[in-house]
């Protein structure tokens, strides 16, 4: 077992100053230019190989080991939320309305970390580290598909083959000390749909003269919430959210029509299906009985988030190991949030685990995508010394 923990926290002042910066400079998906540009630089400075542009604005850098072996892949997300920061931390955003609010300027400066400890002990290990540096975890950002598969596009899972990969998530839902390493479903796969209501507009005073589509679209929401209550076994975890309705431009104008907008979240196939399935029928059906066509579009965002059951064994010897002290949950660890490397999980097998880092007491505990979000940041060190174990561990 490789125990990396003291080197994590020789590092800190390191990885904490790389955090504050990327925290004070953030930047939203696929215009990371700022952000990958450092993480180039020092990579470079390792003397690691770096390739540029890989997905737009990811950066990849190519660590081959003393001994020959499988390639792992190691991914962290770079790309921050359009939020106006709330924080008051003398770290605080500086450009506006833009802002780290999920943790990934922390992602990105662990991964820098790491690369700093495997580089020092590359002659020790039986392959190769691959360091993804993702864009656009966030969502496409106008973009035809998101970060991940942006860089699976551009091959970053080829040249050479990844074989396993692992990444992880700074997670304010739990507090510091708290870790999360299990096998099968972690984050739920995730649709975004778009339902077109029309019907026939009118005066507001005069509604026999019209075809409702308010009327209508209030009936669909109310109906959608049926297929979890009564399509989804109890036992079965899905969830459909209506959050955005649009329609109307004046108090008393019966609108032409009404556009709903959400989100569809589930973790079993089967599961997916059957409510997709329900989604169509429930939407159409309410539709033409309150007289109003309706136009349907559901895209696939990301799959449930599985993780490998071989790779997740390792890393958690790895976390028994290096991190004894703290509370490690191997049981199962579900979330309705979804994460785009699923799409690489797809592919190749791996695991994706959570370091908790909140802190009531000094009030980090703010919720991910909050204004006020922050961490604990010895979260840094626990993700730095597991990442760096783990890798290490899984090529020895």
């Amino acid at each position: 077992m490789n125990n990396f923990l003291s080197k994590a926290r020789e590092l800190f002042p390191y990885t904490q100053s790389l955090r504050r910066d990327f925290h004070m400079h953030p930047e939203l998906g696929f215009r990371e230019i700022r952000t990958s540009g450092i993480v180039a630089k020092e990579l470079e400075a390792l003397g690691i190989e770096v390739t540029k542009g890989v997905g737009r604005t990811g950066v990849v850098g190519m660590l081959e080991g003393g001994k020959p072996g499988p390639t792992l892949l190691l991914r962290f997300d770079m790309d921050a939320l359009p939020i106006t920061e709330q924080t008051g931390a003398e770290y605080a955003s500086q450009n506006q309305g833009v802002m780290h609010a999920c943790g990934h300027d922390g992602h990105t400066a662990i991964g820098l970390t790491v690369a700093r400890i495997l580089n020092e002990h590359k002659n020790d290990l039986a392959g190769n580290i691959k360091f993804c540096f993702q864009p656009s975890e966030e969502g496409n950002n106008g973009e035809e598909v998101g970060g991940a598969e942006m860089m699976m596009r551009d091959g970053v899972l080829d040249s050479p083959k990844v074989d396993m990969c692992l990444s992880l998530h700074l997670w304010n839902e739990k507090p510091l000390g708290w870790i999360e390493v299990a096998s099968g479903p972690v984050m739920a796969g995730a649709e975004e749909f778009k339902v077109k209501v029309t019907g026939r507009g009118g005066h507001g005073a005069i509604p026999e003269a019209t075809v409702d589509p308010v009327v209508a679209a209030a009936n669909i929401v109310t109906a959608l919430q049926s297929i979890v209550a009564r399509n989804v076994a109890p036992l079965e975890t899905a969830v459909i959210s209506v959050t955005m309705i649009h329609g109307g431009t004046a108090f008393n104008v019966i609108p032409q029509e009404v556009m709903l907008e959400g989100t569809i979240r589930t973790f079993d196939v089967g599961v997916r299906q059957k409510v997709l399935k329900r989604f169509e029928e429930i939407v159409r059906g309410v539709g033409q009985a309150m007289g109003c066509q309706v136009e349907i579009n559901i895209k696939r965002l990301t799959p449930a988030l599985i993780n490998d059951e071989t790779v997740t064994h390792k890393v958690q010897e790895t976390a028994r190991n290096v991190l004894s002290e703290s509370g490690l949950n191997t049981k199962g660890y579900l979330t309705m949030g979804a994460e785009d490397m699923a799409f690489m999980l797809e592919k190749v097998p791996g695991c994706y685990f959570f370091i908790g880092s909140n802190n009531r007491e000094r009030n980090l505990d703010y919720g991910h995508h909050h204004p006020k979000f922050d961490f604990d940041e010895e979260a840094l060190v626990r993700g730095v010394a597991l990442m760096a174990s783990a890798a290490a561990d899984i090529l020895k």
